[in-house]
């Protein structure tokens, strides 16, 4: 039995039998643990607990385990934002003042509940393509990718910048030709007339077209394009493609263009401004853009050590209040005696 956990009153049980059988045969107790794999000075201590209740953590909680109520916050949470891997739902309800907590421990709570999901996502083998960028606006990703909407082929051209993940500019063509390129370019540079970045395609014929170049140059940009066959190169703008089919455009099924921009553009003020993204933090695009990342993890550290101490506090109070009902309980058998 060393090394077993044992209910209290089993423990109570093997002590009596103990006690019994050696009375009536004479043996020694200690012969009766050898047989029974006990050592004698566990029998001495369970001696000393008889008829008294196991004290395990369960009575006496850790002081950084979480309280109830931040157990039943997390649940509550999840249940409204089902679609959400639990990191990105923890720096939510971090953000929004809903409980405190590491991501780590939201994931305990879940899978207790039964609440995680399993998710297959595979990683690329491939490369990660150019050396990222150090600061915003240094690279823009541009992508032209297909959309059928009621039957009929259109093009969603975007350009993501590469440090933030924020979606600079986008727009959805009836044609994929050069002067729609140009058309999207431009309203970037409008947008943000400060940027000088480097502008990383793939090789598609209009985004080698001599015209192109020659705005490149005009707005002090630089044109970058990724080896052919290897459209991994530009995975930050090829993952943001799959991402809104995969979320806005398949599930919505737009009938036309006007529909279409409509609930991109929705879905993308949702990506740039609320959404945490895992790529960089768990901060939306538009603060990491602003520079504001730094500061919002601050905040998120003292927030993590101020439920820390609340923790501890709301864990010692209910420590006391067992030990003080553990004192009278002896003040009573003392009395008694």
């Amino acid at each position: 039995m060393n090394g077993i956990w044992i209910k209290a009153d089993v423990r109570d049980d093997v002590v009596s039998f103990i006690r019994k059988w050696s009375s009536k045969s004479g043996i020694p107790m200690k012969t009766y643990c050898d047989w029974l794999s006990i050592r004698p000075n566990k029998l001495d201590s369970w001696n000393k607990r008889l008829g008294e209740p196991n004290k395990h953590n369960a009575i006496q909680p850790r002081k950084i385990w979480l309280l109830e109520w931040e157990k039943q916050a997390i649940i509550n949470y999840f249940h409204q934002h089902q679609e959400i891997g639990y990191r990105r739902l923890c720096y939510m309800m971090l953000d929004e003042d809903v409980v405190a907590v590491s991501p780590s421990s939201v994931y305990r709570v879940l899978s207790s509940n039964g609440l995680l999901k399993r998710w297959n996502n595979t990683s690329s083998k491939k490369g990660n393509g150019f050396e990222g960028p150090d600061r915003p606006h240094q690279h823009w990703h541009l992508d032209i990718t297909y959309l059928n909407l009621g039957g009929t082929f259109y093009y969603l051209i975007a350009i993501i910048d590469g440090y933030s993940r924020y979606l600079v500019h986008w727009d959805i063509r009836e044609s994929m030709k050069e002067f729609d390129v140009q058309m999207v370019i431009q309203s970037a540079k409008e947008a943000f007339p400060e940027a000088h970045p480097r502008v990383i395609t793939d090789n598609g014929k209009q985004l080698i077209a001599r015209d192109l170049k020659e705005l490149f140059r005009l707005h002090g940009m630089t044109h970058v394009r990724t080896s052919p066959y290897y459209p991994q190169s530009n995975g930050k703008i090829e993952r943001w493609n799959g991402t809104v089919k995969r979320e806005c455009i398949r599930p919505k099924c737009p009938s036309n263009q006007q529909e279409a921009k409509r609930i991109v553009g929705k879905y993308v003020d949702e990506y740039n401004n609320k959404r945490l993204h895992s790529a960089i933090g768990y901060v939306t695009p538009h603060d990491r853009l602003l520079g504001l990342d730094k500061q919002i993890w601050e905040e998120r550290k003292t927030k993590l050590q101020k439920a820390r101490i609340d923790r501890e506090a709301g864990n010692q109070i209910n420590t006391g209040t067992v030990d003080k009902n553990c004192l009278e309980n002896e003040l009573e058998k003392s009395v008694s005696v």
